[in-house]
């Protein structure tokens, strides 16, 4: 297990998606609302921002199913700043419309629309010599550049749709076209270097006012990606790079036919050969970028499903035993202070409970599944852990309003009983206090909790596409004194407040 000092200590944070901060251009950017929304956690006593994969969004404008587990999302690329150094000029953008709603993400408008900003402000650029090092320093972006520009050339298509010599990546079809359009894979490594450079400044601040960042790796990768189409022998593909299988979910209660997830399932055989060379180095890179890290589907490193490839459904699906204690042995030796948050949610074995144990990395409690008669684990706050992390519920459950209005009877009368809540309408508020009050060393609560939305307010239906999936938008409005005078009592009722101590001898 690993040592006490990895441990989190009693504290709280929020999650928001950078994509709901508000802003002027269709989607949250890393500008000057993120640091007034890095202000309104310090002023509530916050110590953790919590946000989901920084990854460009691919099919379904997930930031789960990226076209690269490396590259930043250049939508998040903040105009504003790009005018303060020169790059660009307010004309260059004023005309523009990114959608029809400040509530919602219009990704459609911001794909049209976003780019010729983008090159623009490429065309300005002249330093030439720090995006040399910048290159230098990523290997990655040379296959991800090739790839951006290849897709481009194909209509956008999937790699795996691709004319055959592309798609084979064949040496004299790929070096023709890294000649031919090297200024426009130069285009894509500005976009990374410009958002790296605005994510390092943005993290700073933060750290400025005391608050760290909790990220998430996503523990599968896109097979619409850089990094299998670049690399398809870490992948479990037939002689013509399709997947054998694919990741997913057993039907359950929740999905009768149980969730396909669709993507490539990694060769962990040839992975564990490699010390897992490739994981340690992902990891390396987003600790660059995060104080934490939360790992998606941690059980899927104990057992994993595979489903067969083109299927519809998760019917004919089996577990598979996954990489288990060597890959945490390996993690341990690659990165030593290393703070991890499991994901543990899901159908859970014996086995999972021991490989969490064996880590030693706080897994994840959720409030709604405590009274929720569908879900199996037992997730009565009374029961939880120190080492552990709570949330009323993640970016894939509904809000506490919409929870409320939406559950089994019986549900919410459970948790009427076990809150002491007078009402329903009272319920979402007494949620929350159970959840800071809990015995879960870090207790993070969706800002649309605090806000007290209903069910448009969620991110994502799991086992849906498209519609309202991580399209939530917050109004600048919302990020309030009186609002985080509220958070900051609460948070410090509970004994969770953040250490001002540490940020005075800092």
């Amino acid at each position: 297990m690993v040592q006490d000092k990895n441990e989190i200590s009693r504290s709280a944070g929020i999650l928001l998606p950078v994509s709901s901060l508000p802003s002027k251009y269709g989607i949250g950017s890393l500008g000057k609302t993120a640091r007034k929304w890095i202000d309104f956690l310090h002023d509530a006593k916050q110590s953790y921002w919590q946000i989901l994969p920084l990854n460009p969004t691919g099919y379904g404008d997930s930031p789960y199913q990226s076209f690269s587990a490396y590259a930043g999302n250049p939508y998040f690329i903040d105009f504003d700043e790009l005018c303060d150094i020169g790059h660009l000029v307010e004309s260059d953008f004023s005309g523009i419309k990114w959608g029809n709603s400040t509530k919602r993400v219009d990704y459609a408008t911001i794909f049209n629309n976003r780019e010729s900003v983008l090159r623009k402000a490429f065309s300005r650029f002249n330093d030439n010599m720090a995006l040399d090092l910048f290159i230098q320093e990523n290997q990655w972006l040379n296959d991800f550049g090739l790839y951006m520009v290849i897709k481009d050339l194909q209509g956008n298509r999937p790699w795996f749709e691709w004319d055959k010599p592309l798609k084979d990546r064949r040496s004299a079809v790929t070096e023709e076209i890294q000649s031919k359009y090297a200024g426009d894979i130069r285009y894509h490594a500005f976009n990374q270097y410009t958002f790296f450079c605005q994510w390092k400044s943005l993290k700073d601040y933060s750290h400025g006012k005391g608050v760290k960042i909790i990220g998430d790796i996503p523990i599968y990768v896109s097979m619409d990606s850089a990094d299998v189409w670049a690399h398809p022998e870490m992948y479990r593909l037939d002689d013509n790079n399709k997947p054998t299988a694919v990741s997913g979910c057993p039907p359950d209660s929740f999905a009768a036919d149980g969730q396909v997830w669709g993507n490539p399932l990694y060769d962990w055989d040839k992975m564990e050969k490699t010390g897992y060379l490739w994981w340690i180095e992902r990891l390396r890179k987003n600790f660059e970028l995060y104080d934490i890290v939360r790992l998606d589907h941690f059980r899927g490193l104990e057992s994993f499903f595979t489903i067969p490839y083109g299927d519809e459904t998760a019917a004919r699906g089996k577990w598979q035993k996954g990489p288990g204690k060597g890959f945490i042995d390996a993690v341990r030796a690659g990165l030593n202070d290393a703070e991890i948050i499991a994901e543990d949610l899901g159908y859970l074995t014996d086995e999972v409970y021991d490989l969490l144990s064996y880590s030693g990395y706080p897994g994840m409690k959720l409030i709604q599944y405590a009274f929720d008669d569908r879900e199996a684990g037992d997730y009565l706050p009374h029961n939880y852990c120190k080492n552990s992390v709570v949330y009323p519920g993640t970016h894939d459950n509904d809000t506490l309003r919409g929870w409320v209005k939406t559950a089994p009877g019986p549900c919410v009368q459970k948790a009427l009983a076990y809150t002491g809540a007078c009402c329903r309408r009272c319920l979402p508020a007494a949620m929350i206090r159970l959840t800071l009050q809990s015995p879960s060393s870090l207790a993070v609560i969706p800002m649309q909790d605090w806000l007290e939305l209903g069910s448009y307010a969620r991110i994502n239906t799991p086992s849906t596409l498209g519609g309202n999936n991580w399209c939530w938008r917050m109004s600048e409005n919302d990020i309030n004194p009186k609002l985080a005078q509220k958070i900051a009592a609460i948070t410090t009722t509970f004994g969770r407040e953040r250490n001002t101590k540490d940020e005075a001898d800092k």
